[in-house]
């Protein structure tokens, strides 16, 4: 009898080219993601043993965290320690055949938004970055993760990873998620619940009703900022949803393909009965809009909770964080007054995030004295936005709309925020000086971020009787 299989041990299984012992294996990839600061060493590393990329047409690289986010046509990068690490990526592409979304591409972005919208993420792939970020794909049930400079070295040059075998975890989220509230506020919930580390070591797939629910977009997210509590990937079995996503991005896949590729992607699902080693349930029915108080993104609360007692085991972590973000035990989150509002990331970047906010924002104004940007994607993104009429109603409420790129997810490049400010914020991480020196970051949805850059100060959305 067959033995029954999750979704992550098929996709596993299928691309072992060789088990190395009872951990590890060797591992193909479909398809390796690359960027401007993961990428130089690894590079020199294969030009110093005279090695030549393996397979260059499964290699795609974009130009995105170091990369100026100005709105002007013709992009400058003038840091000349990031404008060498651009250059050196365009050299070693060229040199090697790489496609590559250049700093002035009409369709460069985040890799993460880029890579599934020009339909390069299919189901049952292994994708690589050098980004942590890359579990994103498994909203189209692809195994994605994140690889070190030395393991882009490897797969330049064979195409494969040594690769260390995770275990499984099941998260269920049944029942249906509150009005006004989203993906990034269920997947906040979840951290908050079971840690930071609380899925490390393992490939965590989400199921149930809940998720079933989700547009591909939201699933994006989700996935998106499972490795914030330690998951080495994230997976959801991919459903017509997620295949109508793929086959409206992907032409080559046509006549016999198209059956062949259906077919096996019928079969990308945890078999019933399929033994996990730690299983999760929620219910949907309880997430409330989540922003995160603290310097960790378990370190969040409803939007009527409050900042949490120091004490337990968690006292240390807690005080250390109050500290930095001046805020102390018992303080509520609602109402904290920001100065900066950032919509933006491979987190919320996408059309879907971008509607959301100008559904909240349309009719009003940012409030005097604060700064509100928006950053989409990529260039598509951005293209779509303003075809829909969305950058126009954000520009004339007050936003900055800006040109493609990581920009204020972290302090890489010319957005930066300065010591002592706040900032509401869609991105994934709130960790120290994460946008900044001495900046504080919440972390909290694209609507909630909206309804922050309208009022000045963190405002439960749903407060704003805008949402249909």
């Amino acid at each position: 009898m067959t033995a029954l299989t999750t979704l992550y041990r098929k996709l596993v299984d299928s691309h072992t080219v060789t088990q190395l012992d009872a951990q590890n294996v060797l591992l193909f990839c479909d398809l390796h993601l690359m960027n401007e600061y993961t990428s130089p060493q690894a590079f020199a590393g294969l030009h110093a043993q005279g090695r030549e990329v393996a397979m260059p047409g499964q290699n795609v690289s974009t130009v995105s965290h170091i990369i100026p986010t100005h709105p002007v046509r013709n992009r400058i990068i003038q840091d000349p320690a990031s404008a060498l690490q651009a250059s050196n990526l365009k050299r070693n592409c060229e040199r090697h055949g790489i496609p590559l979304f250049d700093t002035n591409d009409a369709l460069q972005g985040i890799e993460h938004i880029i890579a599934p919208e020009h339909g390069m993420i299919r189901p049952g792939m292994v994708v690589i970055c050098g980004d942590s970020h890359t579990t994103t794909y498994g909203a189209l049930g692809a195994l994605g993760f994140g690889i070190g400079t030395s393991e882009v070295e490897h797969v330049l040059a064979t195409q494969t990873l040594v690769y260390r075998l995770a275990q499984d975890m099941r998260i269920r989220v049944d029942g249906q998620l509150p009005l006004g509230t989203t993906a990034k506020d269920l997947i906040l919930m979840i951290i908050s619940r079971i840690g930071a580390q609380g899925a490390r070591g393992f490939a965590v797939e989400f199921c149930g009703s809940a998720i079933e629910a989700l547009s591909v977009e939201a699933r994006f997210t989700l996935c998106n900022m499972a490795v914030e509590a330690g998951a080495r990937g994230a997976l959801i079995a991919p459903d017509q949803a997620a295949i109508d996503y793929v086959l409206a991005r992907a032409p080559d896949i046509n006549s016999s393909l198209r059956d062949r590729a259906l077919a096996h992607w019928a079969t990308l699902h945890s078999d019933e009965g399929a033994v996990f080693d730690v299983e999760h349930r929620f219910d949907a029915g309880e997430v409330a809009p989540y922003v995160t108080w603290g310097t960790s993104p378990d370190q969040a609360i409803p939007i009527d909770g409050t900042v949490p007692a120091a004490e337990g085991t968690q006292r240390l972590s807690i005080e250390q964080a109050t500290r930095y973000t001046g805020l102390a035990s018992g303080a509520p989150i609602e109402g904290l007054a920001v100065q900066h509002v950032f919509i933006g990331s491979c987190t919320n970047a996408r059309i879907e995030d971008l509607r959301a906010v100008a559904q909240v924002v349309k009719g009003r104004h940012v409030a005097p004295g604060l700064r509100a940007m928006v950053v989409p994607g990529s260039g598509a993104v951005k293209a779509q936005a303003e075809a829909e009429g969305i950058a126009a109603l954000l520009i004339e409420a007050g936003f900055e709309w800006r040109q493609p790129g990581c920009s204020m997810c972290l302090a890489m490049n010319d957005d930066v925020l300065s010591p002592g400010q706040r900032c509401a914020s869609t991105t994934n991480r709130n960790f120290e000086g994460r946008q900044g020196r001495g900046a504080i970051t919440h972390l909290m949805s694209p609507a909630m971020a909206a309804a922050a850059a309208l009022t000045g100060r963190i405002t439960d959305v749903r407060q704003l009787e805008t949402l249909p």
